[in-house]
């Protein structure tokens, strides 16, 4: 069993080399200013901690090959036990990285806050979106339209999501384009992104809710801003109205949901949705009632 322990660890790395060698890993492929930034945040924390890594890998194999018992040449000192040199060396170096770091995801992580609004000539487009069960409401209230399981963003142009639930707490993220903020009942979470690649993009929930919790995907189309107006007349002509009477069927429980648009989305649905679990609050804004606010 030991000579074929090494054959069946390589061909087990092999094996499992090529199961992986299909898939897509979305933070190496971002498509947006923020995915962008977290891609390089990653890699610059990668490479600072492959200082330490690296060697400590070659030594884990050298040290032991080195001093085998068939070596001569390998010093042999019993009796040692400490070096001066070697403790400020394997002290001071990852101490130095774990500063550089801090420092690092610091600046970074204040630079990708989700709350911030993104610099940019153009004004953001607004998206209103609710988790439910289990599915994504997002509703567009500068055109009074609304989406089930499906978002337009026009490419180079920053949007803003209001994010609320009407169901148990989620999570809403597009790998692609930006990272993960929560979605919870009475609340209202923000996400600012903006794509700088047009294609069709997967968005999910992270964050498990239930039955339906795996189908609880959509897709994120950007395109131009020829296209984005283009889909905003075609769901401004759905036949399905977003009234409240509607919102409370759709909110029932339901899974792998197909695309739905909806016209007239009724003003002030987003709000209603947080005021239902927390009350009204002097001076709270919501949603899009105040996007200056950001």
């Amino acid at each position: 069993m030991r000579k074929i322990r090494p054959f069946l660890l390589i061909g087990s790395v092999l094996l499992l080399s090529a199961l992986l060698s299909g898939c897509q890993f979305a933070i190496l492929s971002p498509r947006g200013v923020i995915a962008a930034s977290e891609k390089k945040l990653f890699f610059d924390a990668l490479e600072l901690m492959l200082i330490v890594v690296i060697p400590v890998i070659f030594l884990s194999f050298f040290i032991p090959w080195h001093y085998r018992a068939n070596n001569e040449k390998a010093t042999y000192r019993p009796d040692w036990g400490h070096s001066t040199l070697m403790e400020v060396i394997w002290w001071s170096i990852p101490c130095v990285i774990i500063l550089i770091l801090a420092i690092l995801t610091w600046i970074r992580t204040h630079e990708l806050d989700p709350y911030r609004p993104l610099t940019s000539t153009k004004e953001p487009v607004m998206i209103e979106a609710i988790a439910l069960d289990w599915k994504w409401l997002f509703i567009y209230p500068q055109y009074h339209v609304a989406a089930v399981n499906f978002a337009e963003i026009p490419v180079d142009q920053p949007v803003r999501f209001f994010i609320t639930s009407d169901a148990p707490m989620n999570s809403l993220e597009i790998p692609q384009l930006a990272g993960q903020v929560y979605a919870m009942a009475g609340m209202q979470t923000k996400l600012n992104l903006m794509a700088t690649h047009e294609g069709v993009y997967t968005g999910l929930s992270t964050n498990f809710s239930g039955d339906g919790f795996s189908g609880m995907n959509f897709k994120v189309h950007v395109g131009s801003m020829d296209d984005f107006h283009a889909w905003i007349k075609t769901a401004q002509r759905s036949p399905k109205q977003l009234t409240m009477a509607a919102y409370n069927q759709l909110i029932l429980p339901s899974e792998n949901n197909p695309v739905e648009y909806f016209s007239s989305a009724e003003d002030g649905l987003f709000n209603a949705v947080i005021v239902k679990y927390m009350g009204p609050m002097p001076g709270m804004t919501m949603g899009y009632s105040n996007p200056k606010l950001g």
